[in-house]
């Protein structure tokens, strides 16, 4: 090889960049990149493992249209750095990962507007695809409640880990919407049909030890501190695997005397995710000690089950739940964002009625079944 040739070899590669958008800053949202760490603790120079933090804690990390766009660029960023580890996907503070859309957009915006919805639904469609597409693994650091879309979003992750204060589930028959942007797809396959016709149906939350018991999760820690120690969520069932009738009573929120007791010890304690971070941290790790391109193709099979049945039905989901907005949709969000701490529902058995009635979803209608209207 000549001089002039091996010059030429030994020159600089100049990376091109594949992202779409760079330098965004979107309200809500925050993308880092943290040094990653070997087992031991160690820094790595020029490895990292990227962090999308959903920072809405007033109204519980709901993400608004703005913050969905933000999350499908963060992990479109992070998908494409080629000096990142793995991606942590979580929120600030320890009350809540995520709780879906933002229901104050939803009823001020999109109620009763199905053209709008539509698009907006395109957007989470692809804050779903952006994770189950993500060329590096997705780990769902739940730092609170996972509930409703936030649950879906979480589900789409490779690996979730919670903080055993945390509380899973669905919202969608209660509030005005079907929990058809990933739940009815990934919850059969994981948890059986029956418990998640109760969760999706019912609308009936969790704790974190019975997501855990049920594989939902690849593991917990504790959160609350009393008297400087860890110790298990007191409101959740932990010493018993099953009653005295066999039936499973592991995880189940405790009721009655155990109950009130447990509040009292809540109330004497402090919340600390030490415990969390420290076990991202080590997953983080452990799948830095793996081969890169075999660790993606492992997951990217891994993730296929779920990407076939979110393929099949993303854009049929995405055309009913605009038509949505213009019925229950709209008068679900509504009652939500309208109504009391204590009383976010419609009146179930109005709505039933005038149905029954042959009535027809009108102006009057959803008015009349807003919770300031129920019957007392």
């Amino acid at each position: 090889m000549s001089n002039a040739a091996a010059k030429t070899s030994a020159a600089p590669y100049v990376l091109k960049s594949h992202d779409i958008v760079e330098g965004y800053v979107v309200p809500g949202l925050r993308y880092e990149k943290h040094l990653a760490k070997t087992p031991d603790g160690k820094t790595v120079s020029g490895l990292y493992n990227a962090w999308i933090w959903l920072d809405n804690p007033t109204q519980f990390n709901s993400y608004t249209t703005d913050m969905a766009k933000g999350i499908i660029m963060s992990f479109r960023a992070a998908s494409n750095a080629r000096d990142v580890n793995c991606v942590v996907f979580t929120a600030v503070g320890d009350k809540a990962f995520c709780t879906g859309g933002n229901t104050k957009e939803y009823a001020e915006y999109y109620a009763g507007h199905a053209q709008e919805y539509r698009q907006y639904m395109r957007l989470f469609n692809d804050m779903v695809s952006g994770i189950l597409t993500c060329d590096k693994p997705v780990i769902c650091r739940i730092n609170g409640m996972r509930v409703g879309g936030g649950q879906e979003l979480g589900m789409a992750c490779d690996f979730s880990v919670a903080q055993d204060l945390a509380r899973f589930g669905q919202a969608g028959p209660k509030h005005g919407s079907a929990p058809i942007g990933g739940a009815t797809d990934f919850l059969p396959p994981v948890i059986g049909a029956e418990r998640a016709m109760v969760a999706c149906v019912l609308c009936e939350p969790f704790s974190a030890h019975k997501a855990y018991m049920w594989g939902m999760l690849a593991d917990i820690t504790p959160a609350l501190k009393v008297d400087g120690k860890f110790m298990a969520n007191p409101l959740v069932e932990t010493e018993r695997y099953s009653d005295e009738l066999g039936r499973i009573v592991f995880g189940d929120f405790k009721t009655g005397d155990a109950a009130r007791e447990g509040k009292a010890l809540m109330a004497r304690g402090t919340v600390d995710l030490s415990a969390l971070d420290a076990k991202i941290e080590e997953l983080c790790a452990k799948l830095l000690l793996t081969m890169p391109d075999c660790t993606t193709k492992t997951i990217e099979e891994l993730r296929k089950p779920k990407l076939q049945a979110w393929n099949q039905n993303k854009e049929t989901h995405r055309a009913w739940l605009a038509l949505n907005m213009l019925t229950e949709g709209r008068a679900g969000f509504r009652a939500f964002n309208e109504g009391t701490k204590d009383d976010r529902e419609v009146d179930f058995i109005e709505l039933r009625q005038a149905i029954a009635r042959g009535e027809g979803w009108t102006h009057e209608l959803t008015e009349r079944i807003q919770p300031k209207n129920k019957r007392k």
